[in-house]
């Protein structure tokens, strides 16, 4: 692990957050969000968080990224993110 990921929040990885991240997605386009999710196979073969998740537009004043060992690490994580930024994302 990174030095300085210990200071990351702690997500709830059973969640399910990754069955719904489709349908998160779909919910941000309809509130003017641009959103991504994308895998980084090269950052996979090294042992990195190969999973990111990225957003920018609508209500957001800026960019944002999220990074994760899984989907569902990282979709925790950028929930939390959204959430901070002041998305109710409904989920």
């Amino acid at each position: 692990m990174a030095k300085g990921m210990e200071r990351w929040p702690k997500v709830d990885l059973d969640s399910g957050v990754e069955d719904v991240t489709l349908s998160i997605l779909e919910w941000l386009g309809e509130q003017g969000v641009n959103a991504m999710v994308r895998v980084d196979a090269e950052r996979m073969r090294d042992g990195q968080p190969a999973w990111t998740f990225a957003a920018s537009g609508g209500p957001l004043d800026g960019g944002m990224r999220a990074d994760g060992a899984s989907v569902a690490e990282c979709m925790g994580r950028a929930l939390l993110r959204l959430r901070e930024a002041g998305l109710a994302v409904p989920f």
